[in-house]
């Protein structure tokens, strides 16, 4: 896994594939923290979700690529009150 000092706010999380996934919003932990405005329609909409750092390939410039295309990687996606305690 990449050095996730790497990853900066603002960055574009992309799958395997090169589709948008999000944005960065922060690293917290060992996951990475997608904008809200990246976060779907409906009942997805409004919060924040994650992203784990176990499925960074790696950073390339302002790019975070995931190792998972896209359509995979957002299955993987954690909710903003599903945090691990």
């Amino acid at each position: 896994m990449p050095n996730l000092e790497a990853i900066k706010e603002h960055m574009e999380v992309i799958g395997a594939d090169g589709v948008h996934l999000g944005t960065v919003d922060a690293v917290e932990g060992e996951r990475i923290k997608l904008t809200r405005r990246d976060s779907g329609e409906g009942s997805h909409k409004g919060h924040h979700h994650y992203v784990p750092a176990e499925f960074v390939a790696e950073v390339e410039g302002n790019r975070v690529r995931l190792s998972a295309n896209a359509d995979v990687a957002v299955t993987f996606e954690e909710e903003e009150d599903s945090k691990p305690t």
